[in-house]
């Protein structure tokens, strides 16, 4: 069964043109999960955001500023005051949700392979029985000029392609849902990848500022919380430490450690670059001939690149660097969303990647089960191109932190001291080269927060990278481990 839902506020452009209205469309559907059969409802489409509009100080209408496009999934039959609701997105920015939706938490899925064994085109799509939907109802949000997501006619999609822009639009999408299907009451929860995860943190204390919704719990999937861990840059030695344990592991994934446990070559590594290397980097030309050598050995035993390499490059690997360099002697790169996968490049000689094969490997496989699934599932159809992962945000606008770098981890601290129910699940994985476990850890350890809520925060650990759920068994345990946060968190 289908029926259009054009949405409930209607209101005329303050210009006196048509107004865009929603376009929301609703089919029903079940699946089992174990041997329970499920029944829900699945609403799709795009809702129409608005602005007040104030001439000569007088209110003077409502005008259309974008359209964005979700996909939201509720149980049916549900207590909507004990039901949980998820929200959920991706990041880049730039990046649909099509990855958390069809790769870990909808109750559909892309079969799209793994290392050594991926599934040629033109893929499928399967029941998920580990879907969150079990525990939680689930909206994906796809922000301005990503999937069908657009800025409104006569609007500056410029306004949404930015931290603040971005924010607001998805938190006024969250305000919105919540109003119109009667959810202020349930327990809530983000669940954000990547820069999700940076407009995740800075979401719980925007919706506590701006709306006064109080959230249960946030799921940070590959944690960006802090720039500065991140960014190479000159003078700023910090991602140098923090990347090396990521290094080591994937030096270990690809054989370059021998028989050692991962545990072991990743407790060596963590103090290594929690001490002497940190240090000799401070050091700089006071370091000594010896010292040097020292640890020019100790790095390059660690992360697989020869003592030449190290010592030419003054001790700092860059990570597209790193994934260029640690297997050219196989004439092979490695990902850097998933180190785990290797791909052959257009010569190797060069200093930096061509592209990442991690991403070429699963782009096609997600783009063409999202596209099928709409169309053909969910009866959604639109003529513009999902945009999958977009550049035409770029660039994106960083202002609100002139002069400084960008972090959101004094936001999460800010809403989690006025919230102390907030509760955050962080998943690492130890094969991700963009945003790597030990930068994460590092931010956690200095937020802002009394030791009292120290214990709100709670990790989990997979083998495997950026997208974990690409891998199988780190999949099936950690749509686990999201459900058991979401249950415990819940507080019902």
């Amino acid at each position: 069964m289908t029926e259009t839902d054009t949405g409930d506020e209607r209101t005329a452009e303050a210009t006196g043109k048509d107004a865009p209205t929603d376009d929301l469309v609703t089919t029903q559907h079940s699946i089992t999960v174990k041997r329970r059969k499920l029944n829900y409802t699945t609403t799709t489409g795009r809702v129409v955001l608005r602005r007040e509009v104030l001439t000569d100080g007088k209110f003077d209408g409502h005008l259309a500023k974008a359209e964005v496009f979700l996909t939201a999934y509720t149980l049916d039959g549900a207590d909507a005051a004990k039901r949980p609701v998820t929200f959920a997105f991706n990041g880049g920015p730039g990046s649909s949700s099509v990855w958390l939706h069809l790769g870990l938490l909808g109750p559909r899925r892309v079969v799209s392979g793994d290392v050594g064994d991926l599934v040629p085109p033109p893929y499928d799509l399967v029941d998920n029985p580990e879907t969150l939907l079990a525990h939680s109802d689930l909206v994906f949000i796809d922000p301005v000029s990503t999937g069908y997501s657009r800025a409104a006619k006569g609007e500056k999609p410029g306004e949404f392609h930015g931290f603040q822009g971005d924010l607001e639009s998805v938190g006024e999408v969250i305000r919105l849902w919540t109003s119109r299907n009667g959810r202020w009451l349930s327990p809530k929860f983000l669940a954000g990848e990547s820069y999700g995860t940076t407009r995740a943190a800075a979401l719980a204390e925007h919706l506590q500022t701006r709306y006064g919704m109080y959230l249960n719990g946030l799921m940070l999937i590959s944690s960006v919380l802090d720039f500065a861990t991140l960014d190479f840059s000159e003078g700023n030695d910090l991602p140098y430490s923090l990347f090396l344990p990521t290094y080591a592991a994937i030096a270990h994934y690809h054989g370059l450690h021998g028989s050692r446990p991962l545990e072991e070559v990743l407790a060596e590594a963590e103090e290594f670059a929690s001490r002497d290397y940190p240090w000799a980097l401070a050091r700089g030309h006071r370091l000594t001939e010896e010292e040097r050598a020292s640890v020019v050995s100790r790095y390059a035993a660690l992360t697989g690149l020869s003592e030449d390499y190290v010592d030419r490059v003054n001790l700092r690997v860059e990570h597209v660097r790193f994934f260029t360099e640690v297997l050219r002697s196989q004439r092979k790169v490695v990902g850097r969303l998933d180190s785990r996968f290797t791909g052959a490049d257009v010569d190797y000689g060069r200093e930096l990647f061509s592209e990442d094969p991690s991403y070429s490997a699963i782009l096609g496989p997600y783009t063409a089960a999202l596209n099928h699934y709409l169309r053909a599932e969910l009866d959604y159809r639109n003529d513009l191109p999902y945009e999958i992962l977009t550049r035409n945000v770029h660039p994106w606008s960083y202002k609100e932190f002139e002069g400084s770098h960008v972090t959101v981890a004094n936001r999460l601290a800010a809403a989690m001291r006025a919230n102390p129910d907030l509760k955050v699940h962080i998943a690492y994985g130890h094969y991700d080269g963009a945003t790597p476990y030990y930068a994460a850890e590092h931010v956690v350890a200095h937020l802002a927060i009394p030791a009292e809520l120290h214990d709100n925060v709670e990790a989990a650990y997979y083998p495997a990278g950026h997208m974990m759920y690409v891998h199988e068994p780190s999949r099936v345990q950690q749509s686990k481990d999201l459900a058991a946060f979401v249950q415990s968190a819940s507080n019902r």
